[in-house]
């Protein structure tokens, strides 16, 4: 399969107040929750917990926007996957829409949100979605500081911002999340700033889009798996991406015993 190009984003609802904008995303959520990728099959309900799984009790804090909170899969994401099947205990900050650059296009940004967790939540791990919207919003990209002056008006400053009150907060290790390969060359530039935090920084990477291979998989099964070229189904989110998610966090763990 080749991959796919997103649809432009919806402008419109930026008109809105956040009454009306929320009244008209819960209506789109009802719609795809007819997608058969969103069956009851494939939903928390219908999701049996391991016995015992390495991750349980895990505290974990998720930061992110629409693929964190799972706006197209009846807010069902990886998230809480994870907390039925692993037994994680999560905190789920997730508003669709909106930045990791501090900008309140869509709703309260990432960094501003992420001042509102509490600071004794104390968790294991805290992790932070590679938004998609600053790419589809085409925020600047900025650069990776050599020191502690970092722009949260540019993705690469927001990014440090994120992982520098993380680690003034919760002193706890901090991994970041990007999304399957779509057709995106900013997002793609985003994920290339990313590694580079990474290298500066010490955090870890799920790495799903250069660790999953979308050319080996089937129309069909990415049908099922995606609603479009950014979001999960239930199904994407409960056979494919918390699968990889598990995956990575288990070895992540391992690797600060």
């Amino acid at each position: 399969m080749q991959i796919r190009k997103p649809l432009p984003p919806d402008h419109t609802l930026e008109s809105l107040s956040p009454a009306e904008r929320e009244a008209v995303l819960e209506h789109m959520r009802r719609e795809w929750s007819f997608l058969p990728g969103n069956d009851r099959a494939y939903s928390l309900a219908e999701t049996v917990p391991f016995e015992d799984s390495p991750l349980k009790g895990k505290r974990i804090i998720f930061l992110g926007s629409s693929v964190t909170e799972g706006t197209k899969s009846v807010k069902e994401s990886f998230c809480d996957y994870l907390q039925k099947e692993d037994g994680i205990i999560p905190y789920k900050e997730a508003v669709a829409g909106t930045t990791l650059v501090d900008k309140d296009l869509r709703g309260p940004s990432y960094l501003k949100r992420m001042k509102t967790i509490p600071q004794d939540f104390a968790p294991d791990l805290f992790i932070c979605q590679l938004s998609t919207n600053d790419s589809s919003l085409q925020m600047p990209l900025g650069q990776i500081s050599e020191g502690k002056d970092y722009d949260p008006l540019s993705i690469a400053g927001a990014i440090e911002t994120v992982i520098a009150y993380a680690q003034a907060t919760w002193n706890c290790p901090i991994m970041f999340y990007n999304g399957t390969k779509f057709q995106s060359e900013h997002y793609r530039a985003m994920v290339k700033i990313l590694e580079e935090a990474k290298e500066k920084w010490g955090i870890g990477i799920i790495d799903l889009w250069n660790g999953i291979d979308l050319s080996e998989m089937e129309d069909t099964t990415y049908d099922l798996y995606m609603a479009d070229p950014i979001h999960p189904t239930r199904a994407g989110y409960k056979l494919w991406w918390t699968p990889f998610f598990r995956q990575e966090l288990m070895k992540f763990f391992v690797s600060k015993a």
